[in-house]
């Protein structure tokens, strides 16, 4: 019997890289709908089990590293796995400039402050002890690579990847949930400073503003309740984006009586969607070449520069990009790519025509964003 598994599994396995090869070797013919989706799976498989090798040493040793760059890691698993993988909380812990052991006692603290009904609860402790210790410029690669192992480690569903932080964890929240907007279902800020960040990558990202009445330090209170008024401003104008609720808890200081773990239950009813048919994208203070299914030229990459577009049925209209050109990763979620797909700019004709399934740009877009649901069997770049 043993004999006869293991002939299953490797003629289970021939069949296989039989079938990928023969894929291969026609790669540049179009795919059918059905058969993108049955390599889709494939490629996923194998740029998990890719991913498993690289990572795995980093995983086990309950850490996340790039460089010089180390981020230690503190995990714990509640509730039993839904049958369509995990969620992740990533929970930033505050402090800031300080000396390492209070830094220690906060990311201790943070490791029991939530604890949702399911899901993998990740506590990181700070590779920095500095005031902007959660979104210095090095630390997106950490993020990325943390939801990476999540992933391809604990079966983590990447529709499902939550951020909270207290504190100067909170400081943290106001940039990362922009910045990485199209990475995470939801995120949560509580008791943070927002500087001078802005809220428009938030389109698609539901957001939760936490802050006690008296937490008068750095005007925290004043600033977090403006920006509360300021999602309530870019909601009303676009009724079906910007999801949000704001909470400056009366009669509260800095430390909220745990009253906001109240968010861990309204992030969880939230699922990210890779493939938002209205998307606003403007670059922060870290320079991001893609953004949900989007692409800029990495030449052109500056703070302020900014995208907005719409799909509606096969048409793609852009009414901003600051950029000389974009490019559009497809799939039929998006378009229906058996019909001729037209891209607009303020109303001018860029393209139109029908556009290739490919395992080559399915390949591409996985390996290039490390996002199993970033699997694009086409795409398009137009010029403005």
């Amino acid at each position: 019997m043993r004999n006869y598994d293991y002939f299953c599994s490797m003629k289970h396995s021939f069949l296989f890289l039989a079938a990928l090869l023969l894929t291969l070797t026609a790669s540049a013919q179009s795919l059918t709908k059905r058969q993108a989706e049955t390599l889709r799976l494939q490629l996923v498989g194998e740029w998990k089990q890719t991913r498993k090798a690289e990572l795995n040493s980093l995983w086990n040793g309950h850490r996340a590293e790039d460089g010089q760059l180390v981020m230690p890691l503190w995990a714990a698993t509640y509730g039993e796995k839904p049958a369509d993988g995990r969620s992740l909380w990533i929970s930033l812990h505050g402090g800031g400039s300080a000396p390492a052991e209070v830094n220690d006692q906060q990311w201790e603290n943070q490791k029991h402050l939530y604890r949702p009904s399911e899901g993998v609860y990740v506590a990181p402790r700070a590779p920095y002890n500095d005031w902007d210790m959660w979104f210095k410029p090095a630390l997106d690669a950490l993020y990325e690579q943390l939801i990476q192992m999540a992933v391809v480690f604990e079966d983590v569903n990447p529709d499902k990847v939550y951020l909270m932080g207290y504190s100067a964890g909170g400081d943290g929240l106001w940039r990362m949930a922009p910045r990485m907007a199209d990475r995470w279902a939801a995120a949560s800020m509580m008791a943070g400073h927002p500087g001078d960040v802005s809220l428009l990558n938030l389109r698609n990202t539901p957001f939760m503003i936490w802050c006690g009445a008296d937490d008068d330090a750095y005007s925290r209170n004043r600033l977090d309740a403006e920006r509360g008024l300021e999602m309530d401003s870019l909601r009303n104008a676009d009724p079906e984006g910007y999801i949000h609720e704001t909470h400056i808890m009366q009669g509260m200081g800095h430390w909220m009586m745990r009253a906001d773990t109240a968010a861990v239950a309204w992030m969880q009813q939230y699922r990210r969607n890779p493939y938002p048919k209205t998307v606003v994208w403007q670059q922060e203070e870290v320079l991001r070449p893609h953004f949900y299914w989007l692409s800029a030229p990495t030449d052109e990459l500056q703070r302020g520069q900014r995208v907005r577009l719409t799909v509606n049925g096969n048409v793609i209209d852009i009414s901003e990009c600051t950029y000389s050109q974009l490019t559009l990763w497809l799939n039929d979620d998006l378009v229906d790519l058996d019909r001729k797909v037209t891209v607009r700019y303020q109303g001018r004709n860029l393209f139109r025509g029908k556009l290739k399934r490919t395992v080559e740009n399915m390949r591409e877009s996985l390996f290039l964003r490390n996002d199993p649901r970033c699997t694009f069997p086409a795409k398009v770049t137009v010029k403005r």
